[in-house]
């Protein structure tokens, strides 16, 4: 297999981004990555192309690995995509993922820009990486790197992929990699939260279908049947105790029907461009376990019968709602593309993303959302005591600026350098050599395990 990786970080080798690539590099040996410095020698490249070709043709898997830059890729990747756009590449149906490091900020619109460019091309795109800068660094990081690229591999044997104008031109999906109705089912309990009666007769079709495809065993709440008292008060009763003022019981249902899934599936029908007002008065209610992201870990997909793609804020929400929660978005099928390959994928994925308990960082979504309620309960931790404990045991108040004292200092000492004229000009261009030198020690110990 044949992965070919268009740095787009001016920095060329000495890019910390690039440094993911090359740690994932040692743990697959068995894998060719080649390693085209696509923004660093873009001058080049505009003069000739031929180089760029000739390795398209090879791959199998397009990676493209960057640093977000003020809300996009950096301008010298953008210009190649536009070449590779211009010289008419043929790519079509080859594979295409991403890999980017920043710190959260605006990730979403830099990896959207992506994604769509791999539309355009022709390519079969799977959701990419979001690292911090430092995470390579971290036993986590590392973990998460792995898992990552072990999640493409699988996307590639089964032949799941994001790009929806592909599967409507070719459903590729591998039935190997179905279950097959009647199988069993019973790896894991998925609960299916769904707002319907006798008139959703496409969104009941679509539950039946995903239940049929799902690897785990299944069972429905219709939240139409529950006998909701009405829509959260915001009166903070729940604060104390976690009791919600009203006696319909919702609470205790909520903790002992849903939460103790190990997957949940979302299912509903557009309406007023939303997911309807008993969805969201479902959503509400959760405020019994206050800011507490009890549900992390845990996939989540969802059933939508309706025209998503015209609804541009409500996907905002789906994938923000995911992101916050801690929660690995497997898939959204909707009734208005190739609904069944679409259910079809989004269950093989879940049943996936919990074997192997699949969870990417968060982006900007959920790094920003959890930052300002990190903020927010700090402030108010002595109303909000159960919040307050569960960010305690979570980490949550890790990133607060006050920390991380020897790394504030290490930077007061980088800086009084780099505002020495004679050191800085000694220094020349090394600046990014030592930047990734700490790196290099993690991806040289990742070649060592693998002998």
């Amino acid at each position: 297999m044949n992965v070919l990786v268009l740095n787009g970080s001016p920095s060329g080798k000495d890019s910390i981004t690039l440094q993911t690539v090359l740690y994932i590099e040692k743990l697959f040996p068995d894998i060719h990555f080649e390693i085209l410095n696509v923004s660093q020698r873009i001058r080049q490249y505009k003069k000739d192309f031929s180089a760029c070709l000739t390795a398209m043709e090879k791959a199998d898997l397009i990676l493209f690995c960057y640093p977000v830059y003020t809300f996009l890729v950096p301008s010298q990747l953008h210009r190649f995509i536009e070449l590779m756009k211009e010289q008419k590449v043929s790519i079509a149906g080859k594979y295409a993922t991403q890999l980017t490091t920043s710190k959260h900020f605006y990730d979403t619109t830099a990896h959207q820009f992506i994604e769509d460019n791999c539309t355009d091309l022709g390519l079969k795109y799977i959701r990419g990486l979001s690292a911090d800068m430092e995470d390579l660094l971290s036993r986590k990081g590392q973990k998460e790197a792995e898992s990552f690229f072990r999640y493409v591999l699988w996307n590639m044997e089964t032949g799941c992929f994001e790009t929806q104008a592909i599967r409507e031109a070719g459903k590729e999906l591998k039935t190997s990699s179905l279950p097959s109705e009647g199988a069993d089912h019973q790896n894991g309990n998925c609960v299916i939260i769904a707002d319907y009666d006798e008139h959703s007769v496409r969104l009941k079709a679509m539950i039946d279908r995903f239940i049929c495809k799902v690897p785990m065993h299944t069972k429905i709440v219709n939240i139409r049947e529950f006998p909701f008292a009405g829509g959260c008060l915001g009166c903070f009763n729940c604060a104390a105790d976690g009791k919600c003022i009203y006696k319909d019981g919702f609470d205790t249902f909520l903790r002992e029907q849903i939460q103790t899934a190990d997957a949940m599936v979302y299912a509903f029908e557009v309406r007023d461009h939303s997911m309807g007002y008993r969805f969201k008065m479902f959503d509400d209610r959760q405020f019994c376990n206050g800011h507490r992201t009890v549900t992390m870990g845990k996939p989540v997909a969802y059933l939508i019968d309706g025209e998503l793609s015209q609804e541009r804020n409500l996907m905002n929400v789906i994938e923000a709602r995911a992101e916050v929660g801690g929660n690995f978005l497997a898939g959204t099928a909707c009734s208005e593309n190739d609904p069944d390959g679409e259910i079809d994928r989004t269950a093989v994925r879940l049943g996936y993303a919990h074997m192997n308990q699949y969870q990417p960082p968060k982006n900007f979504w959920g790094v920003g959302g959890l930052t300002i309620f990190r903020d927010l309960i700090w402030q108010m931790q002595g109303m909000m005591k159960a919040d307050h404990e569960f960010y305690k045991k979570n980490g949550f108040y890790d990133s607060f600026p006050q920390r991380h004292k020897v790394k504030k200092a290490a930077m007061y000492l980088v800086g009084a350098m780099m505002r020495n004229e004679k050191l800085r000009k000694k220094m020349g261009g090394r600046m990014t050599e030592g930047m990734v030198m700490p790196y290099k020690a993690v991806i040289d110990q990742a070649g060592k395990k693998q002998k």
